[in-house]
């Protein structure tokens, strides 16, 4: 068992931080005395010498400075420990348990995550990425506590987060933009598309294939990007995801007659509202506002 208190490696801390035992007493609003006292104390529990005198002033030995930096550790982690306690019984979660379906702006998730991170420092994340009907699954199972996605699970209530569109693209040298005419879906049904699965793991969607045979099938949108940037079909991906690489003319639209564009909603739902807690609520209204 340990024979040093926190207190007594905070006031050695306090000591070295501040310059002196009178500065520390001053800025830790303890007398100078019982600082000399527990410093003195924890030395001899050591059995090492922490300061010695130069001149007129108590700097750290060389053994000082090592247990000090290993001190620094240990009180950091007590004040860790101390704020995870008091957000929990103030109500902060430990842990958030979230799916986001993959449409939704990945920078906008990770400016959301990154607030959250800075307010609610102890609580933990855990993120799930999904597709389709994949983040309803979850929900419905009590697996997470908050969901964005297309699909919300039969009953449930959500609240609109972002409106976009899947865009039919392909490389602007793919043969279909060869045609140079409007195109309808016997024109796509000879060339490969990519379709990103459906990440449920029960009955799953095939949302937007058209039964062709030459399908790719990835559990990725941004692999689905990637493939279809390099010239290996054509699919509908969403424009949260292709903005820039269509600016650029690295993807082009591919001229249907109809359904080039395929209108989507995102909606926010979470397990249990009324028993939220404050980090959960923050999370929810930082994607809302993204």
């Amino acid at each position: 068992m340990s024979k040093a208190t926190l207190e007594q490696w905070r006031m050695l801390r306090a000591v070295v931080d501040h310059g002196g035992f009178a500065q520390a007493a001053r800025a830790i609003h303890k007398s100078q005395s019982s600082i000399n006292h527990a410093v003195h104390k924890l030395q001899d529990h050591l059995g090492l010498p922490l300061f010695e005198v130069v001149g007129r002033k108590a700097v750290l030995t060389d053994a000082g400075r090592l247990i000090l930096k290993r001190a620094e550790q240990l009180l950091d982690q007590a004040d860790a420990l101390e704020a995870v306690a008091d957000g929990l019984s103030t109500g902060v979660e430990a842990e958030l348990r979230i799916a986001v379906d993959g449409v939704f702006p990945s920078g906008c998730l990770a400016d959301s995550l990154a607030t959250l991170a800075r307010e609610y420092p102890h609580t933990r994340v855990e993120l799930r990425e999904t597709v389709l009907s994949g983040g309803a699954e979850l929900l419905k199972a009590g697996e997470v506590d908050l969901l964005v996605a297309q699909q919300l699970p039969e009953g449930v209530l959500g609240e609109r987060v972002l409106d976009t569109e899947f865009v039919a693209v392909a490389h602007p040298s793919h043969p279909l933009h060869a045609l140079n005419r409007p195109l309808d879906f016997r024109d796509l049904a000879g060339h490969r598309q990519i379709v990103v699965r459906d990440s449920a793991r029960g009955p799953r969607t095939d949302a937007g294939w058209l039964g062709a045979e030459q399908r790719w099938t990835v559990t990725q949108l941004a692999t689905s990007v990637d493939m279809i940037c390099r010239g290996l079909g054509f699919a509908w991906l969403p424009l949260t995801r292709i903005a820039p690489q269509l600016e650029a003319g690295r993807l082009r639209e591919l001229p249907l007659e109809r359904g080039s564009r395929r209108p989507v909603t995102l909606q926010l739902a979470r397990s249990d509202s009324a028993s939220a807690g404050p980090a959960l609520a923050r999370l929810a209204e930082l994607l809302r506002t993204a």
